[in-house]
């Protein structure tokens, strides 16, 4: 048996192999060295410290005044009042003076109490005139009140109360008079947001209830645009200028109230299968396109109800004729 002597082994090399392998783990070891260099240099030269998020800061428009933001509430940190370049004011500011005026006429007619009735007219600001201190008898006479009070102030304020708790009217003042927020990406002066939970704000929570009695009125409203077609003697079969205006102002206000929030959610809410129940789905569907146009329907019937008490009133103040057409 004969044995074969061992292969001699070349200097510099192992009989393990390491030999081969010491200028890959060089190689690998300068890399990490250099990666590890690049990012202490990243990281300002020292030790790389864990990320975190800046303190909020509450940025104030100057020494003396309100925060824009509230830190209470985690509401952005804009430094900038504003970022916007449009005219973003012009709208805040229509609502305020049309609104102002509005309260303001509606104020002075209704402790006005006169030219408020032309024979068959009445003002939609004292329907339904329920005193028997009221002039005309468009409505029954329910009782008898206190002669410095005004007919108009019992009724005024269901429109009143339902006009205040609208959705899109909450939207309206909340932005124009109490700049909360004045418009989209603007800051407002406020320091914290309670939402509707608290006196007054809570009293939005009843509009559902004025609408009901918003439908009464309509009601009534609709009943003197039907009186309307009458003559000063009480013919009917006539019709003149104040009719047209009447029913046109009761058709406005059935949409100011069909085309409600409130409407729509009565009709198709708490409903999770719309296939069960047909019938409410159409209304809904239909509601819900006059959704759409709610707020150009409130700020119409809103202006056109002042319209119809203005030419009520100038009739009952002999100050013009009302125009017949047969």
């Amino acid at each position: 048996m004969t044995t074969t002597a061992p292969r001699p082994t070349k200097p510099g090399r192992s009989d393990d192999g390491r030999g081969r392998r010491w200028p890959v783990a060089a190689a690998a070891a300068a890399v990490a060295a250099v990666g590890l260099v690049a990012r202490r240099l990243r990281n300002g030269g020292g030790p790389a410290a864990p990320t975190e998020p800046p303190p909020l800061r509450v940025p104030r428009r100057g020494t003396a005044r309100r925060p824009i933001w509230s830190a209470a509430t985690a509401r952005a940190t804009i430094p900038a009042r504003h970022l916007r370049t449009d005219a973003w004011w012009v709208q805040p500011l229509i609502t305020v003076v049309v609104l102002v005026l509005f309260v303001a006429y509606s104020t002075f007619r209704a402790f006005q109490n006169a030219y408020y009735f032309s024979e068959p007219y009445i003002s939609p600001f004292y329907s339904p005139c329920i005193t028997t201190r009221c002039e005309g008898d468009t409505f029954p006479e329910l009782f008898t009140g206190p002669a410095w009070i005004s007919p108009a102030i019992y009724i005024l304020v269901v429109p009143l109360g339902f006009r205040l708790t609208c959705y899109y009217y909450r939207k309206a003042y909340y932005r124009s008079f109490w700049l909360s927020p004045p418009a989209c990406a603007v800051g407002e002066p406020h320091g914290k947001y309670t939402g509707e939970t608290r006196f007054p704000l809570i009293v939005q929570n009843v509009h559902r209830y004025f609408f009901y009695l918003g439908l009464v009125l309509n009601v009534i409203l609709t009943y003197d645009a039907v009186l309307a077609f009458r003559d000063e003697t009480g013919a009917w079969g006539h019709a003149g200028l104040g009719t047209l205006v009447l029913v046109v102002n009761a058709s406005l206000l059935w949409l100011y109230s069909l085309s409600c929030h409130s409407c729509r959610h009565i009709f198709g809410g708490r409903l999770n299968h719309f296939s069960r129940h047909p019938v409410r789905y159409r209304l809904w569907t239909g509601i819900s396109t006059l959704n759409g146009r709610h707020m150009q329907i409130a700020w119409v019937s809103l202006v056109f109800v002042a319209l119809t008490d203005l030419y009520v009133y100038l009739l009952a103040a002999d100050v013009i004729t009302d125009v017949r057409f047969f």
